[in-house]
């Protein structure tokens, strides 16, 4: 579920009309529900409620301040994956005890911040992560909380792009080399075993998967501990699906995936973490755009939006659908035409949807892109010199910017001409 719908024929954001914003605000812009997000982490919250857990959302699924912030204030941990989110995360209240550190190439640098904040743990993806990592304690004074990112090799499906626990993906430890990598932590210096982890990709639309490579992992950690290793947590990364388009079956929801791991964990004495990010922000956002122009009268239709791939990559990126909705619904929507939806950047790939049957729509008229709260804004870029995308927030009856639209020349003033030119 989540909070944009249509009242009085004209879609709106919990109680306000998108028109509104797009008066205010203008468009291209980003708009978040604040009922959804909270609603999306109260769900999973219950779906673990019979397990001794934490939920440490990933910060790259959306990272804007407000929305780590209203996150924090219900008691969600972090998972970052690099030194920038991880100031983020603190700098949003979120406690350092709940904020893990993942990704295949941490610095040095990186891994000294999260040891001064005393982080629970760190996600180790390689023996030359493990090395550079115990090296920086040493250096700091600190032994540092690891927990070796197994990857088990199970195919998870959908796009190859997202997929991070088979065998040929750089993620993770090998689960054959698990065993002998846990000792050589035991042997090491300034880092200590704690936990295991693994992430096996995202969009992930069955629960199988999951259950595959909970039992591989749930199998080595009784290796482990019988080794006399003291892992005391269980990081099951994110990868939960969401509902993009009616087109398909639905994910499973969190409470069957919940459901599913508190059978699992029945008498394993283990702690769970979670990572979700997309089920929790997908579907809390929407990019809300406007038609420029219509382009008819050749082999196709093509509906020209204001927005474009910089300000979401997904569908270039990945193929992915997303609905796209028009903001007012009236007598001259009930003609449809099929279409493509594009942006006005100078590359084939800046295309939204392919012969999509739409309602027939004029130059000026609004349109929503459904489930965008995440990979959306996080992911774009200034390329053809377009400003970022702003964000926006609604709460009830009231909205927010949170990341204003920069101007040209606030983008022009991070750049330099050298006097030799």
């Amino acid at each position: 579920m989540n909070h944009f719908q249509y009242k009085n024929g004209e879609l709106c954001a919990e109680n306000i009309p998108l028109a509104q914003i797009a008066r205010e605000v203008g468009t291209p812009v980003y708009v978040y529900s604040a009922a959804t997000f909270t609603r999306h982490f109260k769900v999973f919250e219950d779906a673990a409620k019979d397990l001794d857990h934490f939920i440490a959302y990933s910060v790259k699924a959306n990272s804007n301040l407000a929305v780590l912030t209203l996150l924090a204030k219900l008691g969600a941990g972090a998972d970052v994956v690099s030194g920038g989110e991880l100031e983020r995360a603190l700098r949003a209240g979120i406690d350092p005890q709940k904020i893990v550190f993942s990704g295949v190439g941490k610095s040095k640098d990186e891994m000294r911040a999260a040891l001064k904040a005393g982080i629970l743990q760190f996600n180790v993806e390689s023996l030359p992560e493990l090395l550079a990592l115990s090296s920086v304690a040493i250096e700091m004074g600190k032994v540092a909380p690891v927990a070796l990112r197994i990857n088990p090799d199970v195919d998870a499906g959908g796009h190859e792009k997202i997929s991070t626990g088979k065998a040929e993906n750089k993620f993770g430890v090998d689960i054959r080399l698990a065993e002998e990598a846990y000792n050589t932590i035991r042997d090491l210096p300034g880092v200590t075993t704690q936990s295991v982890d693994m992430h096996i990709g995202s969009q992930i639309d069955s629960l199988a998967p999951f259950e595959k490579a909970i039992d591989k992992i749930l199998k080595l950690i009784k290796k482990l501990r019988a080794n006399g290793h003291d892992i005391q947590t269980y990081d099951l990364g994110g990868g939960l699906g969401i509902t993009y388009d009616d087109t398909n079956d639905a994910p499973p929801l969190p409470a069957a995936y919940g459901q599913m791991v508190t059978e699992k964990f029945k008498g394993q004495n283990l702690k769970a973490i979670f990572e979700p990010g997309r089920s929790i922000a997908g579907n809390a956002g929407i990019l809300l755009t406007k038609v420029r122009y219509i382009k008819s009268g050749g082999a196709r239709t093509f509906v020209i939006l204001d927005a474009a791939m910089n300000d979401f990559i997904r569908p270039a990126l990945y193929s992915a659908h997303h609905d796209i909705d028009p903001v007012v619904i009236n007598k001259s929507t009930s003609e449809y035409i099929d279409c493509d939806i594009v942006g006005p950047v100078c590359e084939t790939g800046d295309t939204f949807a392919v012969l999509r049957s739409m309602p027939k729509m004029s130059e000026g008229d609004l349109v929503a892109i459904r489930s965008a709260g995440a990979y959306g804004a996080v992911q774009a870029c200034e390329y053809n010199t377009r400003p970022l995308v702003p964000e926006v927030i609604v709460s009830g009856n009231k909205f927010e910017i949170i990341r204003k639209r920069p101007s040209i020349e606030d983008m022009l003033k991070a750049e330099r001409v050298p006097d030799w030119i």
